[in-house]
């Protein structure tokens, strides 16, 4: 039996740590986080346009938007606070993994495995980001990346049902979050007594629209998955990048494009209302 005093200890410890987790630094950091995400969502929406009219010399995602980003005056620096806004979501990730978000689904197993695997993704993009701005290299694009783990899941003894259930998860991760964001589900997350009527409708409108592109490209880059896996060929997986420019060859031609290009800017620009807005 645990003693009323170890109890007491244990929620004073989750207290503390709650305390350090909503201290206001760390909500600094995790708003700049989420208004970085946003630049990169704006600039990858803005490049897959592009290359929707035409200009195939440029990658619409991460690496492309970086590199769009360093060849602008003062690029360095905004790569620089790029860094600093990842590494904000990556503690914001990780305070929410360990102690539990605000509300009652924020102290859910589900809830904090997925802060995790965010804290995860947006510490591996910050450490990339700062190799880049320290003149290390550009992070490999998301295609070559793509390729080179499928290829190595292939490689091993069971690599093609890994293949395909990581496909399936791409898949059903796309499907669920355009599906939340249809129904609304991230207005949950918002400060909504602290919007106008007008401006939530506004957000409202930014985050379906935003959240169905973006779950339509992850759902897209699991099938291409899946079909590599099938045909035994790791060339057929894609990133961002190829999973755009796949959407140009559909029997909607480059206008698909332009639609889910758009979509994922108008994500962007939903990043920043969350930066403004997300209960932390």
């Amino acid at each position: 039996m645990v003693s009323e005093r170890t109890r007491r200890k244990v929620r004073s410890a989750q207290s503390a740590g709650r305390q350090a987790a909503s201290s206001r630094y760390v909500e600094i950091l995790a708003r700049t986080g989420l208004a970085a995400r946003g630049v990169l969502y704006v600039i990858i929406g803005w490049l897959a346009i592009q290359v929707a009219f035409g200009d195939t010399g440029r990658q619409a995602d991460r690496t492309g938007a970086l590199r769009a980003i360093a060849s602008k005056p003062f690029g360095a620096a905004v790569l620089w606070l790029l860094v600093v806004g990842f590494i904000g979501m990556t503690l914001w990730g990780l305070s929410e993994a360990a102690i539990g978000g605000p509300g009652t689904d924020g102290r859910k197993v589900s809830t904090r495995l997925a802060a995790l695997a965010r804290a995860i993704f947006y510490g591996v993009a910050a450490f990339s980001i700062m190799k880049y701005a320290l003149g290390l290299g550009a992070p490999a694009s998301g295609d070559k990346q793509s390729r080179d783990l499928t290829a190595k899941a292939m490689s091993q003894p069971g690599g093609k049902i890994i293949v395909i259930v990581a496909g399936l998860a791409l898949i059903g991760a796309g499907g669920y979050l355009a599906y939340s964001s249809a129904r609304k589900k991230f207005l949950d997350g918002l400060q909504l007594d602290q919007m106008s009527l007008r401006v939530r409708q506004g957000v409202e409108k930014l985050g379906q629209i935003g959240g169905i592109a973006r779950g339509t490209v992850a759902a897209a880059a699991g099938i291409f998955l899946i079909v590599a896996a099938v045909q035994a060929n790791p060339h057929d997986a894609k990133g961002v990048d190829s999973t755009l420019r796949a959407l140009a060859h559909t029997p909607l031609g480059p206008w698909l494009l332009v639609v889910v290009a758009a979509g994922l800017l108008i994500f962007g620009a939903f990043s920043f209302c969350e930066a403004r807005w997300q209960r932390l």
